[in-house]
C-alpha cells in the first residue's frame, strides 16, 4: 500500500482526484488536505463581485469530488510538511506519513512590501473573508458612508476588481457616480505583461466608467483610511481593497525543499520538486525552472493532467512526461457589465460575445467536477 497525500485544493489538484477517480490505481492510498470543503474557481470571482453568478456557481466541493477520487478527505490544515521525514503535519490533528506528496496550495496577497497593507486594506483572498466584507461595503455605499473606493494593483485581477466591483456599487446604489473607484499601480502602465492593444483597450473602458487612474505610484506604507505614496502623495479612502501580486505561503521556508529566490517551490519539467523526487507542486505555489510563468489560474489549470500522470508514473515505477506550459495564454478579462477582453500574444478583442465565450468556459470547468 502506498500514499498519496495532496496538499492543499487548489485547480491542480482537483483534476488529479477526478483522474485517479476515474481510473483507480490499485493498492494506493489516497488523502486530500484542505481547510475549506469549497473552492472557489478564480475566473468567476469577478462576476461573484459584480453579482453574476452566487456563490455555489463559483465553488467546487472537494469533499465530493475526493469521495469520487476513493480519496480520504481531511477538513483541516496543513501546518507543514517535512520532506526528508516524509510526514505532513495537520493542524489540532497529528501528522500524516505519504510516500509521495504534491502541494497545491496557492499563494498569499503580496503585503510585505507595503506596512499596514494587511491591516488596513482588504485583500482578495481568502474569498469568503473578502466577500464578507465586500457585503458590508455595499450596505455602506447604499447608506452613503463609502463614498470613494481604492483598488491597488494594475494587473488583471486590479482592473477586473475594480471593474467589477465599480458596476455592483451602481447597482446597488442606482447611480454609477455613488461611490468613486480609484485604481493606483507602481508601475506606469496598465496589464505591464500584456500587449499594447489591451492596455489601450482597458484603459478606454476605465475612462468611460469614470474610473480615476494612478499610475506609477508605489505604496510607501498604507494608513487607516488612505494610501501614502513614496513620494509623499496621499489618496484618501473609505476603503482599500489590495490586489497585487502574488507571495509565496510563509510556511513553504519549512520544507527543507529547494526554493526560488521569492521563496516559491522549484519545481522540474515534471512538476517535480528541484530537489526531492517524492515532493511535487503545481500552480501558484509552485515555479517551473526555465519555464517561469504568471501566477494565474489559466496556467494552474492546465496543470493538472501533467500532473495527475506523473503523480501515477512516480507510483509505479516509470519514468515521469516532460511538460512545458504555453508561453501565450488565452487571456479573458471581465469588465463587470456582462463585457470582456480576450487576448492571446499581439491579438485582441473586446465585446458581450467575450463575456457570454467566457461564462461558458467558466461554467464548464465547474460543472466537471460537480456532476461527477
Amino acid at each position: 500500500m502506498k500514499r498519496l497525500v495532496l496538499v492543499g485544493g487548489g485547480h491542480a489538484h482537483v483534476e488529479v482526484l477526478r483522474r485517479f477517480g476515474r481510473a483507480p490505481l490499485p493498492g494506493l492510498e489516497l488523502a486530500l488536505v484542505s481547510p475549506h470543503r469549497l473552492t472557489p474557481y478564480s475566473g468567476m470571482l469577478p462576476g461573484l463581485f459584480a453579482g453574476h453568478y452566487s456563490h455555489a456557481a463559483v465553488h467546487i466541493d472537494l469533499e465530493h469530488v475526493a469521495r469520487f477520487a476513493g480519496a480520504r478527505f481531511l477538513a483541516a490544515r496543513a501546518a507543514g510538511v517535512d520532506a526528508r521525514r516524509q510526514v505532513v503535519t495537520i493542524a489540532d490533528s497529528g501528522s500524516l506519513e505519504f510516500d509521495l506528496v504534491s502541494l497545491d496550495v496557492g499563494s498569499t496577497p503580496a503585503t510585505a512590501g507595503a506596512p499596514g497593507a494587511a491591516e488596513h486594506a482588504a485583500s482578495l483572498k481568502p474569498v469568503d473573508q473578502f466577500l464578507h466584507t465586500w457585503d458590508t461595503w455595499c450596505a455602506r455605499a447604499r447608506h452613503g458612508t463609502l463614498r470613494r473606493l481604492l483598488i491597488v494593483g494594475g494587473g488583471a485581477a486590479g482592473i477586473e476588481t475594480v471593474l467589477a466591483l465599480h458596476y455592483r456599487l451602481a447597482r446597488e446604489t442606482g447611480r454609477a457616480d455613488a461611490v468613486e473607484c480609484v485604481l493606483a499601480t507602481d508601475v506606469d502602465r496598465l496589464l505591464p505583461l500584456h500587449s499594447p492593444r489591451v492596455q489601450a483597450i482597458l484603459a478606454r473602458i476605465l475612462g468611460e466608467r469614470g474610473i480615476r487612474l494612478h499610475l506609477a505610484t508605489p505604496a510607501a506604507r498604507i494608513e487607516r483610511g488612505a494610501l501614502v505614496a513614496a513620494n509623499g502623495n496621499r489618496i484618501a479612502a473609505d476603503a482599500i481593497v489590495w490586489a497585487t501580486g502574488a507571495a509565496a505561503p510563509p510556511w513553504l521556508r519549512g520544507l527543507g525543499v529547494v526554493l526560488d529566490a521569492a521563496g516559491f517551490v522549484a519545481v522540474n519539467e515534471s512538476l517535480q520538486s528541484a530537489s526531492h523526487p517524492h515532493v511535487f507542486a503545481a500552480g501558484d505555489c509552485a515555479t517551473m525552472i526555465g519555464h517561469p510563468r504568471p501566477k494565474s489560474g489559466v496556467f494552474a489549470v492546465r496543470q493538472g493532467l501533467p500532473l495527475a500522470a506523473n503523480l501515477r508514473a512516480a507510483l509505479e515505477g516509470r519514468p515521469l512526461a516532460r511538460y512545458v506550459p504555453q508561453e501565450h495564454a488565452l487571456a479573458l478579462i471581465s469588465t463587470g457589465n456582462r463585457y470582456a477582453v480576450a487576448s492571446r500574444g499581439a491579438w485582441a478583442t473586446e465585446g458581450r460575445w467575450v463575456w457570454r465565450w467566457k461564462d461558458w468556459i467558466d461554467r464548464r470547468f465547474v460543472a466537471r467536477y460537480a456532476r461527477l
